[in-house]
């Protein structure tokens, strides 16, 4: 390996890596305002000069290509007074309103300033002033505090994929703005409030909320899709006030989609807090004895197969174990569902209901087919990884369906499942395509699976890829795009009405109403006729449609009010930590069922959180695969034999800033909402 000197200590540094990428192996600490290990170097703020042996003046250290040989100094009174003059320089038109900035407190500029500049100004004229922009309901501008790093710009046109931020005028003159004013339309926007190392780009939302250290800060993870990003929840007393991504490279890195931002003030709006039943078409509040002494009452009056019971999208391993445990110690029933609608699930092995390829391992991936998908809402996060391989590897991506607009170039090859037949089969010129690829990648989407012919096209994906070797030891192209949080966890405790014949024997039976009493536990997306006969019970944190049909509502926690577990879409393990408590009356929904159970005297098989946690963990074998992905023996693949069924495959409509109860409640969705549907109109869309 090549060597360059720093400090007078040699160190080791790979081919490619800039002065300053060395600097930080060496343990040297370079200050930095523009640049950014993700985005592109641009090298405007100077703030990172360094002494290089025999060279006039200071460089950037950022933009210098690491050479054999280079001494480089860090600390010397020359690289002082630069930086100084640097930090001078960007503080000349900077406006001092510290005190009122939401960026006060955790501002990389007010940081280094204190560290590397003046206390004191010689600039006596008079500071510019930047009209404001209009970004759109999430980002709020301050545009005079702007000191044209351009991260900004970086963030839009090569992560989010959409160029919507550019520079106009040059020198004093140069302003940042969107495109003729209009609201960003990338659902990864507000990333640039991270990026943003001043106070120019905030949180419109969060204005005047509060100050970083006031602020309870919990390590948790997103529920908003089933990406399972890292997030960190800030909390002041109960309220969630913001969310924050954490780093995590072999899934979010360190973006967060829109929604999983922003939505969280959805937590503190339409909340169930005390129990509730429906006495001739209107709610009235009761006590939770009452509420219990209901369902035991009304649980005597049905046989076993009269009962059943639907799991939510937002639910963790801990609250779906327990009310399998209810459904299945309490009332000796296994009419169980964690699916909303007629999708074709293959549980027998966790191969086929996974991203088997791994989020991380899309960009490693040479060939791309989206089959029925559109990433770019349903998974924001995997939207970006595929644009990633796009712009690093120049990833060909081929759509079966039509996606809309996505945030790369995409080819197109029909929306029939004869398409896909041909395909398979091997008479087509992408067929060849995939057998001479390294890595490629299939991903089947929810709405291909919701079909009619969504068992033919998932079983005849995975029997293709097998027979040419591509579900082995180092690489499975076979993936699942699941859009629920808690799907992938739900399918693996086994809560799901299937038989050998029929896949959806529990619509089935819920169309033909043979059930009397449904319990719906968080399920708020599936959709039935009631009759008069049924009696619904709903637990869940929010008064959305789950709540609405219900005759008797259990108000349970939110996924920030408690500790629980998530599978992602790649079946990897996670934890969620409790930020907040649950309003009013609400307890979190073990409790419930526990509660229920006593009443009924019967054992559920656990007595408090502890003991619940660790018999899912042992039950399941899930002690050992925190945070791991799971893994597959490619030898017990088993192929199912299924008829060809010709289709259609249209991509459902998915409403993003909507998808969910949270998401619904949230006054900033909501407003996301109308600016997307304003801008679509401008656009004659």
């Amino acid at each position: 390996m090549p060597k360059i000197i720093i400090n007078n200590q040699e160190i080791d540094f790979e081919e490619g890596m800039t002065v300053l990428q060395a600097c930080e192996i060496a343990g040297a600490e370079i200050p930095r305002f523009c640049y950014h290990e993700r985005l592109s170097i641009a090298g405007n703020c100077r703030m990172c000069l360094v002494e290089l042996e025999k060279s006039a003046k200071p460089i950037a250290s950022c933009a210098m290509p690491a050479t054999e040989g280079m001494n480089i100094k860090t600390n010397t009174k020359l690289v002082d007074k630069a930086r100084k003059g640097v930090m001078e320089f960007l503080l000349t038109n900077h406006p001092l309103d510290c005190p009122v900035c939401d960026q006060g407190g955790e501002c990389d500029l007010q940081d280094q300033s204190m560290f590397y500049g003046f206390d004191k100004s010689r600039y006596l004229e008079n500071k510019r002033e930047v009209k404001e922009k209009y970004m759109g309901p999430l980002i709020k501008t301050q545009m005079t505090r702007c000191i044209h790093c351009t991260r900004c710009i970086r963030f839009a046109s090569e992560v989010a994929g959409v160029t919507e931020l550019g520079a106009i005028g040059r020198g004093e003159n140069m302003e940042i703005t969107t495109y003729l004013e209009k609201s960003m339309t990338s659902e990864m926007s507000a990333n640039v409030i991270d990026l943003c190392p001043v106070g120019a780009l905030t949180s419109k939302p969060y204005a005047f909320e509060a100050r970083p250290w006031e602020l309870k800060k919990t390590e948790s993870i997103d529920v908003m899709d089933a990406v399972g990003s890292n997030i960190r929840v800030d909390t002041l007393g109960w309220e969630v006030k913001r969310i924050l991504p954490r780093i995590n490279e072999n899934i979010n890195e360190e973006w967060i989609s829109d929604k999983t931002r922003y939505a969280c003030d959805g937590l503190s709006k339409q909340r169930l807090d005390s129990p509730l039943i429906k006495e001739n078409g209107k709610f009235k509040k009761i006590s939770w004895e009452k509420a219990i002494d209901t369902i035991n009452a009304k649980l005597k009056l049905f046989d076993p197969k009269e009962i059943a019971g639907v799991t939510g999208d937002l639910n963790d391993l801990e609250m779906i174990f327990a009310f399998k445990k209810f459904f299945n110690n309490c009332l000796d029933s296994n009419n169980l569902e964690c699916r909303n609608t007629k999708t074709y699930i293959n549980p027998t092995d966790k191969i086929n209901y996974i991203f088997n390829s791994s989020i991380n391992g899309i960009e490693e991936s040479d060939l791309i087919i989206l089959i029925g998908s559109n990433p770019r809402v349903e998974a924001t996060i995997v939207n970006s990884r595929i644009r990633k391989a796009y712009l690093n590897n120049k990833t060909e991506i081929y759509t079966i369906g039509d996606p809309g607009n996505l945030t790369y170039p995409y080819k197109s090859i029909g929306s029939d499942t004869t398409v896909l037949r041909e395909l398979v089969l091997g008479n087509t010129s992408l067929s060849n395509k995939i057998k001479k690829a390294k890595k490629p990648m299939i991903i089947i989407g929810e709405s291909a699976l919701n079909s009619k012919s969504g068992e033919y096209i998932f079983e005849s994906v995975k029997k293709f890829l097998h027979e040419n070797n591509f579900i082995n030891k180092n690489w499975n192209a076979l993936n699942v795009l699941t859009q629920q949080a808690s799907r992938v966890g739900a399918i693996t405790l086994g809560v799901y009405s299937i038989n050998n014949n029929n896949n959806f024997i529990f619509f089935d039976k819920l169309e033909n109403n043979e059930f009397k009493f449904l319990y719906l536990l968080g399920a708020d997306e599936i959709k039935f006729k009631k009759n008069d006969n049924m009696f619904v019970v709903y637990q869940g944190s929010h008064g959305d449609k789950g709540a609405n049909a219900a005759d008797l509502i259990l108000p349970g926690a939110a996924y920030t009010e408690k500790n629980g577990s998530f599978m992602n879409l790649e079946g990897r393990l996670q934890k969620t930590y409790r930020a907040s408590y649950p309003p009013g009356e609400a307890k979190e929904d073990w409790k419930i069922l526990k509660e229920i159970s006593v009443k009924m005297k019967k054992n559920i098989g656990f007595e408090n959180e502890k003991e619940l946690t660790r018999n899912l963990y042992e039950e399941f074998g899930l002690s050992q695969v925190i945070d791991e992905l799971p893994q597959y023996n490619e030898k017990n693949i088993k192929i199912n034999e299924v008829s060809f069924f010709d289709n259609k495959i249209l991509i459902n409509d998915f409403d993003y800033y909507h998808s969910n109860p949270i998401a619904r409640s949230s006054k900033t969705m909501n407003e996301c909402k109308q600016a997307f549907l304003k801008n679509n109109i401008k656009n004659g869309k």
